[in-house]
């Protein structure tokens, strides 16, 4: 049944890729029709000579040489060539029989390599030429010598060429196929990493916020009764941070769904965070109840905005971690500006008791720092915590 749009094989297609599937039923084939052709020769041409038993005897057992001539190449060659030496010993003319050493010398060369198959050809050129010469076949003499050994050239030639062509088509294959493998695999790569950084920033946007709403709401619960004012003041943070965490979040999400190749229309055009909203961050953990002491070192410079980004959010961060973790709420954070790195640090007191297993939170953080070159470590020691990163930079003092 045809399918319609489908162009469908033609017969010649089809028995051509049935030959491939089987080589032996091939090889099987080639070989009767080379008998064939020679059984029917004298028959049709009387002149050159008439069918005996011994010739078809011996042109029997050289075709059935080229059934296995794929799986014993070399046995193949033996057995056409000492085949065809004895056939022109007891005064064979040219006949049919001559193909099957082209064909064994092709197999030769197409898979035993080039300097076999030219040892192939001379060996079997010799033996053929020097049968013809020896029992003076007059046919042999002459230019026939020299076609016999052009003959047996040509086919190492032709295997050796098809030999070429195989491997260069094998190479393309394996090239095409490492190529989509590369793809695919980078494919694979962008998607894990995207999903990275799309967890990275939502886990940076909503703890900050999600941790003073959490602290104020304990706060709130705690006064309601005895302070209503607190109370009112505990609700106006949640509802600020809220209202922050749900713009920060409605940012990212419209910069996560902006094309790679052209930025949409109604994008958000609010810059990344940076270190210039530091101050409202270290005042929104300092309404929560956090002492933070801020110090800064050195020249404060341009950042690009990945390290400004990178260097706020692992604020953020240790901030938050210090307001859920720490033994009392209070943090020493400091920032050192150097000729071309940024190291921050930010410490807290520490009680043995406390978890130490990392979360998502610093394998958030170490990630950025070393996806920009720079350096991440976070531990306790003498009874503080200590965050600690390095954020090389190109530089440009303001």
């Amino acid at each position: 049944m045809s399918v319609p749009g489908v162009v469908e094989p033609s017969g010649l297609l089809r028995l051509k890729a049935a030959l491939r599937a089987r080589p032996l039923a091939a090889d099987a084939l080639l070989a009767g029709a080379v008998l064939a052709l020679t059984l029917v020769r004298p028959l049709v041409m009387p002149e050159a000579g008439r069918l005996t038993v011994h010739g078809v005897l011996l042109g029997t057992v050289i075709c059935a040489a080229l059934v296995v001539r794929r799986v014993w190449p070399v046995l193949t060659l033996a057995v056409t060539t000492s085949g065809m030496a004895c056939y022109l010993a007891n005064g064979g003319l040219k006949s049919p029989l001559m193909v099957t050493t082209m064909i064994a010398l092709y197999t030769i060369a197409l898979y035993r390599g080039r300097r076999a198959g030219c040892i192939a050809a001379a060996a079997v050129s010799a033996v053929l030429a020097g049968t013809s010469a020896i029992f003076g076949n007059p046919w042999w003499l002459g230019p026939e010598i020299l076609a016999l050994l052009a003959q047996s050239a040509l086919a190492a030639a032709i295997g050796d060429a098809v030999r070429h062509g195989r491997a260069y088509v094998g190479a393309i294959k394996e090239r095409a196929r490492r190529a989509e493998e590369t793809r695919e695999e980078e494919a694979r790569r962008r998607v894990i990493d995207e999903r990275l950084r799309i967890a990275r920033e939502l886990h940076d946007v909503l703890a900050h916020h999600v941790s003073l709403i959490n602290v104020q709401a304990g706060v709130a619960a705690h006064v309601l009764e005895s302070d209503p004012a607190q109370a009112r003041e505990s609700l106006a943070h949640i509802r600020r941070a809220a209202r922050a965490s749900l713009d920060e979040v409605r940012a990212t999400i419209g910069l996560l769904r902006q094309p790679d190749t052209a930025e949409a229309p109604d994008a958000p055009e609010e810059p990344s965070p940076g270190l210039a909203r530091l101050p409202d961050l270290v005042a929104s953990f300092t309404a929560a109840g956090m002492v933070v002491d801020q110090s800064v070192t050195g020249v404060p410079a341009d950042l690009p905005s990945a390290v400004d980004l990178t260097a706020f959010r692992i604020v953020q961060e240790a901030l938050t971690n210090v307001g859920k973790h720490a033994a009392r709420p209070y943090a020493d954070l400091r920032l050192d500006y150097r000729t071309d790195e940024l190291r921050l640090t930010v410490t807290s007191p520490s009680e043995p008791g406390e978890p130490g297993e990392p979360g998502h939170g610093m394998v958030g953080m170490r990630e950025r720092a070393h996806a920009l070159g720079g350096t991440f470590s976070a531990g306790r020691a003498a009874g503080r915590f200590r965050v600690a990163a390095t954020l090389p930079h190109p530089g440009s003092g303001r």
